[in-house]
């Protein structure tokens, strides 16, 4: 009996032991989460070991300090060149100046977050042994601003050129036609290049390059159509197709002491038996009608090719064929009628009368020019 007495008290002196070392260890183990939490409470505004923003180490740091360390970095980068290139030109811009920010202050958030899935212990053992996390918060970029849209407006103003439509013109000294060959132009398309210079932002290049787009003419030499040429100098009137002249006609221009005005002029109207107005009731038309209708007798003949010319000028028909090849008009082109009517036929409102050269100097009423076959 005493034996077993004696197991009994061993046993429970045992338990005893084991019961005290157990609370001795929660006691323990209570007062370091104690002084873990406490000290996290304490060091909860520093961002943990082994943090870093976009490479910038950041680790230890509060917020504003994790702000400025980053900022230092960021304005380095937002200096950085980008180099645009289009059609044989170059421009550089900073990012800063493109409008290119970053958000800084919500990555440096992150990154005061960053460990939060970590027990108090673990964030503990990190700070009071400096252990790195190994946690990298990517710095957002943003573009923002009209600097981008102001540039790509600059740089196709720089770049373009408009496309050249085939014509027929006046050369300087207004004594004969010049021919205008058509040419493609270019331009920038805006808004590719917008976003091509918002890409190279945003991939950190350093160099883009963009592409113009061709323009097409309007007017090809074999789409110009028909367009009328007179050379006063020779009393002659000109059919061009296209560079082709495809017949011509003799016609009379002005007498001295009017002028058949030399210039590129559009033909704005064309009509059929055309009333005459009297132009001069004041002067050299005193004497006619004030209105004469369209028919026989009418001034203007058969037809009547209405120009834009200063001086009522008109390309007409007329009632005086022994006129015709001869400086003979008050400043109109006269034709034969069934000629007139044979060109009316062959141009349209819209075309043009291209009048070039000078009656001769010693010229006379009712002369002709020289080699004339009228």
């Amino acid at each position: 009996m005493a034996q077993g007495r004696h197991v009994r008290r061993r046993r429970f002196r045992a338990a005893t032991i084991v019961a005290i070392v157990a609370g001795a260890m929660l006691l323990i183990a209570g007062g370091v989460s104690y002084g873990a939490y406490r000290f996290e409470a304490s060091h909860a505004d520093l961002i943990l070991p082994g943090v870093t923003v976009d490479g910038v180490d950041v680790g230890g740091m509060d917020r504003a300090h994790a702000i400025a360390a980053v900022r230092a970095a960021v304005d380095v980068n937002l200096q950085r060149q980008l180099r645009i290139q289009v059609a044989g030109m170059r421009w550089n811009r900073t990012a800063a100046d493109l409008g290119q920010r970053a958000g800084i202050a919500a990555a440096v958030d992150r990154a005061l977050t960053a460990g939060d899935d970590l027990g108090t212990l673990d964030r503990f053992w990190h700070r009071v042994r400096h252990e790195s996390i190994d946690v990298d918060v990517t710095l957002r970029y943003r573009t923002e601003g009209p600097a981008v849209d102001r540039l790509a407006a600059t740089i196709a103003g720089k770049v373009v050129i408009p496309a050249r439509d085939a014509a027929l013109g006046i050369n300087a000294d207004h004594t004969d036609v010049d021919f205008v060959y058509a040419q493609a132009g270019r331009k920038l398309l805006l808004q590719d290049a917008r976003n091509a210079i918002l890409r190279a932002l945003k991939r950190d290049r350093a160099l883009v390059r963009l592409d113009t787009a061709r323009v097409a003419p309007s007017v090809t030499r074999s789409t110009l159509g028909h367009n009328i040429v007179v050379h006063v100098d020779q009393n002659r009137l000109y059919l061009y197709d296209g560079f082709q002249v495809v017949k011509s006609w003799a016609v009379a221009t002005a007498k001295p002491g009017y002028t058949t005005p030399t210039g590129v002029w559009n033909i704005y109207d064309m009509r059929e038996n055309p009333s005459w107005y009297n132009p001069a009731l004041d002067s050299w038309g005193a004497g006619l009608p004030a209105v004469i209708p369209g028919g026989p007798g009418n001034p203007m003949g058969t037809r009547a090719i209405y120009i834009d010319a200063p001086g009522l000028i008109r390309v007409h028909g007329t009632t005086d064929d022994s006129s015709i090849g001869r400086y003979a008009s008050h400043g109109c082109i006269r034709m034969h009628n069934a000629e007139v009517e044979d060109l009316f036929e062959r141009v349209s409102v819209g075309q043009h009368v291209i009048v070039v050269g000078y009656r001769p100097a010693n010229a006379g009423y009712w002369d002709v020019p020289a080699a004339s076959d009228i």
